[in-house]
C-alpha cells in the first residue's frame, strides 16, 4: 500500500514527500543535493517522523545498486536511532514491515561495502548500522553520533591510548 504522502511529516513536522530527492539518488546515488536535501526533512535536531520512516525502503532500493557513500547508512543510522526517542511518532504498524526488511537489506549492503573502503566516516556509518539493524541500538547510536575526535577522546579517557598503544605500528 503506497503511503499517503501528503500526510506524512519529516523532521520538521511539516509535510514532506521524499521521493523526488530519492528519485535524483536512482540516477546519481552520490548526488550531493539530494542527501542535503535528505537530511535537511527527515532529521531535524533529533526530531523524525512518519515520512522518515516511509523514506527509508525507497532510500534502500534507490542505492541498491550503488555507488554508496556514507550518507546512506549514517542516515538511516539516524532515523533509526531517533525512532526511539520518546518524543518521535511511533512506526507505524503499516510501515513496519518493509521498514524492517529495509534495514536488513542496508545491513548486508553495509558489510558489503566494509570490504572496500578505508575513509573512517564511511565504516563509522556502516557499522553503526550494522549494529542497528542487529537489534544493538546503544552501540549504533554510540557509532553514529561520535566524530572522529570523540572517539579519541573516549580512547584516551578510558584506554590511555596515546600513552599505551602505538597506532602507527600498523
Amino acid at each position: 500500500m503506497e503511503p499517503s504522502w501528503s500526510e506524512m511529516l519529516g523532521g520538521y513536522r511539516r509535510p514532506y514527500d521524499p521521493r523526488r530527492a530519492i528519485a535524483k539518488l536512482r540516477d546519481d546515488p552520490l548526488d550531493p543535493a539530494a542527501w542535503a536535501e535528505l537530511w535537511n526533512e527527515l532529521h531535524h535536531q533529533g526530531d523524525v517522523g512518519d515520512a522518515s520512516y516511509a523514506a527509508v525502503p525507497l532510500l534502500v532500493d534507490a542505492c541498491a545498486a550503488g555507488p554508496r557513500d556514507w550518507n546512506l547508512f549514517a542516515l538511516l543510522a539516524t532515523i533509526e536511532v531517533e525512532r526511539h526517542r520518546l518524543r518521535n511518532p511511533r512506526l507505524p504498524d503499516a510501515l513496519a514491515q518493509d521498514y524492517a526488511a529495509a534495514l536488513v537489506t542496508a545491513r548486508d549492503l553495509a558489510l558489503a561495502d566494509l570490504a572496500l573502503t578505508q575513509d573512517p566516516l564511511f565504516i563509522r556509518s556502516a557499522l553503526g548500522l550494522v549494529a542497528l539493524a542487529d537489534g544493538a541500538l546503544e552501540l549504533g547510536a554510540l557509532l553514529g553520533h561520535l566524530d572522529s575526535d570523540e572517539v579519541t577522546e573516549l580512547l584516551e579517557q578510558f584506554l590511555a591510548w596515546g600513552e599505551l598503544y602505538d597506532v602507527d605500528a600498523g
